[in-house]
């Protein structure tokens, strides 16, 4: 007997219960956030926010080295499997209530609706949260529906939405994972069970370790091709921690939600998941420790293709000869092994990486950093009237994710000021800003927000974290100080990479130890810096740039800070002399475009 349809009201409650949670979804985020820390320890409750909602930001350098090197990193990321898993704690929960299957089938439809926003809208989440509307809705209009063609209207909604989500290195994996899924785990799951006999737990088992193995593979050149680095021991990993991986999620979300409600105690809850998730943390650094788990690779686009193609065959093997799906492994880990791929392993091949550019704006300061699969990130934007909009255009950027203001002068600010109302800004970061331009922000929605010392923005694998000023010495200026030595210090990092951007504050009033960097932005183009040794000695960059206008009145870079850099041994590149400058980043390596 088919179950009643639900009736008017009913829809309309729920329709105003999800109208409101949306208007509040910033809220309900927070309370859950804090809701998952409640009772575990640090490191657990800062994996618990990762594999709720998304929040990486307090997981430490070295848990999150450890799931990248093991090929975990997709748990600290809501993704497809986050709604697919919210799904199934639903539905039995509201069918225990006595709801009827296609009133929990609406049910379950706004809770996606409400989590996706809350579990921060990102383009993996996006299509899993289009991909399980269009499944339950085609379920409540009593039609089958193919998945692969809910994957293609996915994809079709979600670019919809916002075209530039093609580039996203998080769609195009997420879309990958679940292709590979549809394709390849049906075949390897039958062979599975034949190895292991049929039963309750031997099925579940089976499947998976097909989905987790299809989505591996699938994957695996992708990442490849825009990281230039596989885990050799992912497949082990992923498979060692999926036992803990679905309660963790299904007592994370149950603990989010109550956390909606004062004065539910989460501890016992929270203290049952900080183990869940201390299991799958030991299985990151078990994987992660040996010095093999992580291998450079260099796949070239047409190397892509061939890897792919290679999958494809594969997968067609598997449906057609069930038997050739044990050879799946050796053809899935061709794929993305360091063999020489056509076009691949090339001489000085693209790192797609992280892409940095000091931009030659003339006496001023303009740095860009483009992370592979992110928004670009602008750091201060040289003076007004010199075509910044241009520049970025030239270098492949359409949209900005954030631009910094280092502090509110015109070799500064002037070029992000040209930008605002005339080019994408998502967020605009300051320490101090006049009114006027502030409002002018807040007008074209670049939404924007102070900062100061302990401040860190990140944008995919990119870490801005502000090193000066402190807070304190924010407020009113004093007397004859200098505005100079109250300008933003920011180390920018990626992965094993770090920049120094010293903006105007010179060393001999800004005592900082961030310890070694690679690159050393010279504060103040140039100009006399009596700690500028001192810094020397405590960075020891290997590398240092001068953001300076050509034939400048003001003698920048003096002949004092040059000479403190050739006896320090410290190569340097000035932008008067070789225009723009170029940096591109890879796992381990970093060198020179010109």
């Amino acid at each position: 007997m088919r179950s009643p349809r639900p009736g008017l009201p009913v829809l309309l409650g729920i329709a105003l219960l999800v109208a409101m949670a949306l208007g509040q979804s910033g809220e309900i985020r927070q309370r859950g956030s804090a809701g998952l820390g409640e009772g575990m320890p640090p490191r657990e409750a800062a994996l618990a926010r990762g594999f709720v909602l998304g929040e990486d930001e307090g997981i430490d350098e070295k848990t999150e080295e450890g799931f990248r090197r093991a090929g975990l990193s997709h748990l600290l990321a809501v993704s497809g499997q986050n709604v697919t898993l919210l799904a199934l704690l639903a539905m039995p929960l509201l069918g225990a209530l006595g709801i009827p299957l296609r009133e929990r089938l609406v049910w379950v439809l706004a809770l996606i609706a409400v989590y996706v926003p809350v579990a921060g809208a990102g383009p993996s989440i996006q299509r899993a949260g289009v991909m399980g509307a269009l499944g339950l809705l085609a379920t409540l209009s009593g039609r089958r529906t193919s998945r692969l063609y809910a994957l293609a209207l996915a994809a079709l909604v979600t670019l919809a939405i916002d075209p530039a989500i093609a580039g996203e290195v998080g769609w195009q994996l997420s879309f990958a994972a679940v292709l590979g899924i549809l394709l390849l785990a049906s075949p390897l799951r039958e062979r599975l069970l034949a190895a292991l006999g049929r039963g309750r737990w031997r099925r579940a088992l089976a499947e998976g370790v097909a989905m987790t193995v299809a989505a591996t593979l699938a994957t695996a050149p992708l990442i490849a091709f825009h990281f230039e680095t596989v885990s050799t021991t992912t497949l082990v990993a992923n498979v060692l921690a999926l036992p803990a991986v679905a309660p963790a999620m299904w007592l994370g979300m149950c603990s989010a939600a109550l956390a909606q409600l004062p004065g539910v105690p989460l501890a016992p809850l929270n203290g049952l998941e900080a183990l869940l998730l201390a299991y799958v943390a030991q299985v990151a650094d078990w994987c992660a420790a040996p010095e093999w788990a992580e291998l450079e690779v260099h796949l070239s686009g047409a190397g892509l293709v061939v890897a792919y193609l290679g999958l494809g065959v594969a997968a067609l093997a598997c449906w057609r000869w069930p038997r050739a799906a044990a050879a799946l492994a050796a053809v899935g880990l061709a794929c993305w092994l360091p063999l020489p791929w056509p076009g691949g392993a090339v001489a000085e091949p693209p790192l797609r990486g992280l892409q940095v550019e000091v931009l030659d704006v003339g006496q001023g300061d303009a740095i860009l950093f483009q992370p592979a699969g992110a928004p670009a990130v602008l750091v201060d934007g040289g003076p007004p009237g010199d075509g910044l909009a241009r520049k970025l255009s030239e270098v492949g950027v359409d949209r900005l994710g954030a631009a910094i203001v280092t502090h509110d002068q015109s070799d500064h600010v002037g070029g992000i000021e040209d930008l605002l109302g005339s080019f994408p800004v998502d967020r605009l970061l300051f320490a101090r800003l006049r009114r006027g331009l502030l409002a002018r922000a807040a007008a074209v929605g670049a939404g924007p927000q102070r900062i100061a010392a302990g401040s860190e923005l990140r944008v995919g694998g990119l870490r801005l974290q502000v090193l000066w000023p402190p807070p304190e010495l924010l407020g009113a200026p004093m007397p004859g100080a200098d505005p100079n030595q109250l300008a933003l210090v920011i180390e920018a990092r990626w992965r094993d990479f770090s920049m120094l951007l010293t903006a105007d504050a010179e060393a001999e009033a800004v005592l900082l130890e961030p310890g070694p960097v690679d690159v050393l932005k010279v504060a103040h183009h140039g100009s006399d810096d009596v700690g500028l040794g001192s810094l020397l000695e405590r960075v020891r960059p290997r590398l240092a740039v001068i953001s300076v206008g050509r034939d400048n009145p003001y003698g920048h870079p003096t002949p004092g800070t040059l000479a403190a850099l050739r006896s320090h041994g410290v190569p340097t590149l000035r932008t008067d002399e070789l225009g723009d400058i170029r940096i591109e980043v890879g796992p381990h390596s970093m060198r020179l475009d010109r």
